[in-house]
């Protein structure tokens, strides 16, 4: 398994007859490591194993930034601070549309292949209507897979892992371009009309956050838009701020929960938050909420063809009015008990998939496809083939829908049954998912689904979600568990029969979001959206006593199903809470465990530079000077450390060749004529195109102008789990470590740790009595 053994670098070291680092005391010496601390940053990120980067969400304080932000007038400000309200604008309206195009396009295509569907069964033409039925979900699965395996790998799948990892501060490569973004858009029309057992949701927010990627930076890579005003979002962190837009308004097109996407922001995907955030956040998705609304009010006119209630998921039950009672808490709660018994199985056993599919999808672009449309085979056959199980069951007269029905939609389809009976299972199969949830979550019909209808609906769901997700096509999480949650929440209210005053249609509905909560492991901002799926308030109470629990069961037994993929894929995504055996070890004793730290001079050699930089991947280096006042208590003679200077800083100074013939400080309006400050955010850090003649070479460089002289400083002292969090926290891509007692001829940094090192798997490698403790504390 590729992901797998990403993560398993290194290899096992014996420790005998040494103390528990546990139970360490304040004035013994801490563990020694045995081995290098390993930093190798590789990922697998689509189809194949990419060098991993992590992005500069720190400021770069050097003498170019602070001239800009002292000349900058209130116009500019204001300017500023316009435009980042502009563009939540626009990712919120370029989401609603392009959520009401993939909508439209699903709701018009899966509508006529079932009315085709539905004119054979009428004519008892069954075999040819499986062939029709095949056929055509055959070829919008091959036209999805054919797109994602030879054009845009990273289309693939929900998207969501990678996002949550750019956002932690992973530089994900081509997750955001244009043509990941048209992949996934016609991949999401094709897979999800070709009725696989996936969702358009988890694709809706991956196109959200490209579609902010591509607003900030101005358009594509190569096509892009060189306007004046777009240089202010020329860096990773607006970047960061509109991704976080982007995704919170994919939510919010996918359930059309404005308040939900915005809590799923903050709660699932982003590391980094703000106020100010916030409120753009809440802006882009209230103009996706406008969109679809207008949209809405146009289909409902008949102007959208087949398109009907269905595709914007909206399930209104406020016209219903639930009763619940003490006593129904009972089943509540075992409600989220099963869904999180259920949700952390379904983690298991998807976790055991996604290996597996991971050494097919190694032999090559041909066995993805392959496997792209035997799962859309099995999916056709089944869904076709299993009504003919189910006994037809006799139309109620007292209702008002119309029974049966051959149509495209409706609670009631007659498949092959006689006139005036229904078969209840291809009520559910033949049809779009969200027509099958909103039958589903219909209320005031506890006669109108058969006990192994639910059965079969419920097995085959768990059998296709699980085989599903993770072929070559985009994919969302989101619906599938919705469906499995439905149907086991039905079968439970079925069970109850007159032990319990809920309507079967609230089972379905918090059996749902057990579910959703047993695998994704989100309760607030779930809880918010079934709210505004449902447009009832007088869910809210159980609604939450559901979530808390289906949370609490699943963690207990492994974690989320979004931090599987990231540890499948080797992301190296840190988490919010460091471990606890993190506080016997130091940072100065991590820093021991790598090799030493690569420093330069305040004015340097070119020749020096170009070494540096040809024999190390580092992407950033301390800069050292001679202290000119030596502080108190300090030798003459004593080191100072000036900042840190990035690697891509570095080539960019070699590339406009930026050399002095003497050992001098330079001028600052030497520096700003040849570096724009803006430029300095671009990064380029490919230094193979640069030629050096050998004159060049014995000339200087004066490192200072651009050299971030406030970097994040640590004491060699500082325990890992108080790094951790800090490094975190404030979105660092390095961190120096500094001695607690600096004198002459005593270097200044004792180390510098980057992501890679603060993983818990990393340090463990380097330091195996760690495991070994823990290990006992399990026990």
């Amino acid at each position: 398994m590729v992901g797998e053994d990403l993560n398993q670098i290194g290899g096992n070291s014996n420790y005998n007859g040494e103390r528990d680092p546990e139970n360490n005391t304040l004035n013994q010496p801490l563990v020694k490591a045995n081995r290098t601390l390993s930093s190798t940053p590789l990922a697998l990120v689509g189809a194949k194993v990419s060098h991993i980067e992590s992005l500069d969400y720190e400021i770069n304080e050097n003498d170019l930034f602070k001239h800009d932000w002292r000349k900058r007038s209130k116009a500019q400000v204001l300017q500023y601070v316009f435009l980042k309200w502009t563009l939540a604008c626009l990712v919120g309206l370029f989401t609603g549309l392009i959520a009401t195009l993939i909508n439209l396009a699903v709701e018009n295509i899966a509508g006529y292949k079932l009315l085709a569907v539905g004119h054979f069964l009428t004519q008892e033409r069954y075999v040819t209507g499986l062939m029709v039925l095949a056929g055509a979900n055959l070829g919008l699965t091959l036209v999805a897979s054919v797109l994602c395996v030879c054009f845009a790998p990273t289309a693939a799948g929900p998207g969501i892992p990678e996002i949550k990892a750019y956002l932690n501060g992973v530089d994900t490569p081509n997750m955001f371009g244009a043509t990941t973004m048209i992949v996934k858009i016609i991949g999401s029309i094709g897979a999800v009309a070709a009725g696989l057992d996936l969702g358009k949701e988890g694709p809706l927010v991956h196109i959200g956050s490209c579609i902010a990627s591509l607003l900030g930076q101005g358009g594509t890579d190569n096509h892009r838009i060189k306007w004046r005003w777009l240089r202010y979002f020329n860096n990773d962190r607006d970047r960061r701020d509109l991704i976080t837009c982007g995704s919170a308004a994919g939510v919010c097109a996918a359930f059309r929960s404005p308040v939900g996407g915005v809590l799923f922001a903050l709660e699932e995907v982003a590391t980094w938050w703000r106020s100010a955030l916030l409120w753009r956040t809440f802006f882009s998705t209230a103009v996706v909420v406008v969109i679809l609304r207008e949209f809405i009010e146009i289909c409902n006119s008949g102007k959208c063809g087949l398109f009907g209630r269905g595709g914007l998921i909206m399930f209104d039950v406020s016209h219903v009015t639930y009763t619940y009672h003490v006593t129904d808490i009972i089943p509540v709660m075992l409600i989220g008990v099963i869904g999180g018994i259920l949700g952390s199985l379904y983690n298991h056993f998807l976790h055991k998939v996604l290996r597996l599919y991971n050494l097919i999808n190694e032999k090559g672009k041909i066995h993805k496809v392959l496997l792209s449309l035997t799962v859309s085979l099995f999916t056709s056959v089944c869904l076709y083939g299993l009504p003919f199980l189910a006994k037809c069951k006799p139309c109620d007269p007292s209702i008002d829908e119309i029974c049966p029905t051959n149509g495209r939609s409706g609670n009631f389809k007659q498949f092959h049954c006689p006139k005036g009976y229904y078969n209840d299972l291809a009520t559910l199969l033949l049809t779009t998912n969200d027509d099958a949830v909103r039958n589903l979550f219909s209320s005031n019909t506890p006669n109108e689904y058969g006990m192994g209808s639910l059965w079969i609906f419920f097995v085959l769901y768990c059998i296709l979600g699980l085989f599903t997700f993770g072929i070559a096509t985009p994919s969302g999480l989101f619906l599938p568990i919705i469906l499995m949650g439905a149907a086991y929440g039905r079968m439970l209210g079925a069970a109850m029969g007159s032990y319990t005053s809920i309507d079967q249609g609230l089972y379905a509905v918090l059996g749902a979001a057990a579910l959703m909560a047993g695998s994704m492991r989100m309760t607030v901002s779930l809880c918010v959206i079934f709210l505004e799926l449902t447009n009832n308030l007088l869910l809210l109470p159980i609604t939450m006593i559901v979530l808390l629990i289906a949370k609490t069961v699943g963690d207990s037994f492994n974690p989320s199903i979004y931090d599987i993929i990231l540890h499948l894929k080797g992301l190296p995504f840190l988490e919010a809470n460091p471990e606890p055996w993190m506080r016997n070890l130091s940072v100065g004793e991590l820093g021991d465990a790598k090799p030493p730290v690569v420093t330069l001079q305040g004015v340097e050699r070119v020749s020096k530079i170009v070494d540096v930089l040809r024999n190390t991947t580092h992407n950033a280096f301390p800069v050292l000077d001679e202290a000119e006042v030596p502080q108190v208590g300090l030798a003459t003679g004593a080191t100072e450390l000036h900042g840190l200077i990035l690697r891509a800083h570095l080539v960019k100074v070699l590339k406009k060749r930026w050399f002095l013939t003497e050992k001098r400080r330079t001028e600052e309006w030497e520096v700003r004529e040849k570096f724009p400050w803006d430029e300095l955010a671009e990064r380029e850090d490919n230094f193979d195109d640069v030629a050096i003649t050998s004159s060049e070479m014995e000339m200087f460089v004066d490192l200072h102008p651009l050299t971030n002289t406030t970097p994040y400083t640590v004491m060699e002292n500082m325990s890992v789990a108080k790094a951790l969090v800090l490094f975190r926290q404030v979105g660092l891509r390095h961190l120096l470590i500094v001695p607690k007692i600096q004198a002459s001829g005593m270097c200044p940094v004792v180390g510098i740790l980057t992501r890679q090192d603060l993983r818990a798997h990393n340090i463990l490698q380097a330091f195996p009595h760690l495991e070994k403790s823990k290990g006992r504390k399990a026990q």
